[in-house]
């Protein structure tokens, strides 16, 4: 049964990557709109809990569950009972990113453990992950690797291409085709990680089948003309975090920056004299963009009224509430999320913009090139699907149709 939109409750904090596949296992369920929406809202408030009390999902253990019922129970009438959050455990559990339940009683829950670890510093070391990438690996690798027959080296041993193919097909229907994407992409990881460091004997990352998903077969979507007003507009710019959130949408709508890149940006980084932003994109990617007079404007506006005084923080983009502390990538997703039910538009992510970026970019005649290097790709790939939006110049390479108008 379709579920009736249950993703404009806003997820925000560590589960916020999780909440589209959420949504989808509610309607494959068969869940009515109005209970998908509530589960959907208990994600949410779990997600902002665990934020603010410094944890990961992978922390979310029976003792860690029960403290954040206890903490329900004093606000809300819904869903204060084990029963009630069972739901979300039970995806969560499936798909890796929770610890199964039976498994803080597996002796072979601390090979597990280390075996992860060790493959995170390899990630880290080896291949230069950045940590919000290997954040995505881990649960799906976790997943994978509690679910083989212990003990976890024997059963890494005996790995065969059999195994690895059902776990896939078992995950894929679970999954929403991104988190999906994902997944495959961090077993084909683990799985060379293993080969390198001498646990299996053959190269099994080939036996990870691939996620069904054509990559150009879409439109890169884009904000409506007057959506990015709009966004812009929603900001209360009287109030400290209204300021920000101006601030943080103007870079992200002039320049095309991912969340991480703007969460990562540090005060270092604005030259003023220049008139250049240094960002740090991915995999250790640097790059410098020109600093427009709105886009420094609205910088300048937040730092001098916005920002809090005397932090020693040194990242530009803050905490809106204490402990100030620098906001991250998911942070930023939800100042955009907010801004769109505040704007009443669609709602919208980082790449939304982005794309808009490089689409004005290539209206007002800019190569692809130009583009790409605004962006940041590293591979000319990723530019390429914006030439599927310039009409005007594919009506130039279009070939009459046989029998048609010339």
């Amino acid at each position: 049964m379709y579920v009736r939109d249950p993703l404009r409750v806003v997820v925000t904090g560590p589960l916020a990557a999780y909440a589209a596949g959420f949504c989808a296992e509610l309607a494959r369920q068969g869940y009515a709109s109005q209970p998908a929406s509530e589960l959907a809202q208990l994600m949410a408030h779990v997600s902002r809990w665990l934020d603010g009390q410094g944890l990961i999902p992978e922390q979310l253990t029976e003792e860690v569950a029960g403290r954040f019922l206890a903490d329900r129970r004093g606000q809300y009438r819904k869903f204060r009972t084990r029963r009630g959050l069972e739901p979300l455990l039970r995806y969560l559990r499936r798909i890796g990113v929770v610890p199964p339940a039976e498994a803080v009683a597996r002796d072979t829950s601390a090979d597990v453990a280390l075996l992860v670890e060790e493959y995170r510093w390899f990630l880290i070391s080896e291949r230069g992950l950045a940590e919000v990438s290997i954040r995505r690996y881990l649960p799906a690798v976790r997943g994978f690797l509690a679910g083989l027959p212990g003990p976890v080296e024997a059963g890494v041993s005996r790995l065969s291409a059999a195994q690895v193919s059902r776990f896939v097909i078992d995950q894929a229907g679970l999954r929403s085709v991104p988190d999906a994407k994902s997944m495959v992409t961090a077993l084909r990881s683990l799985l060379r990680f293993l080969f390198v460091t001498g646990r299996i004997d053959r190269e099994l990352a080939a036996a990870v089948p691939t996620v069904a998903n054509r990559k150009l077969a879409t439109l890169p979507g884009r904000l409506r003309a007057g959506e990015a007003g709009l966004l812009l507009g929603s900001c209360d710019r009287e109030t400290e975090a209204g300021r920000r959130d101006f601030a943080i949408l103007t870079v992200l709508a002039r320049l095309g920056l991912r969340a991480c890149e703007a969460a990562a940006l540090q005060l270092a980084d604005i030259d003023w004299r220049a008139g250049e932003l240094a960002v740090h994109g991915k995999g250790g990617l640097d790059g410098r963009l020109p600093l427009p007079a709105d886009v420094g404007e609205a910088l300048v506006d937040y730092l001098l009224h916005g920002r809090p005084a005397g932090t020693a923080a040194t990242s530009v983009f803050l905490t809106a509430l204490a402990p100030r502390r620098a906001i991250a990538a998911d942070g930023i997703r939800g100042v955009i999320a907010r801004a769109c039910q505040r704007a009443g538009i669609p709602r919208a992510g980082a790449h939304r913009l982005r794309h808009t970026v490089a689409s004005d970019l290539l209206a007002a005649g800019s190569a692809l090139t130009e583009i790409g290097q605004v962006l940041r790709h590293r591979s000319q790939l990723s530019t390429a699907i914006y030439a599927k939006i310039d009409h005007s110049r594919l009506r130039e390479l279009a070939r009459p149709w046989p029998g048609g108008p010339r």
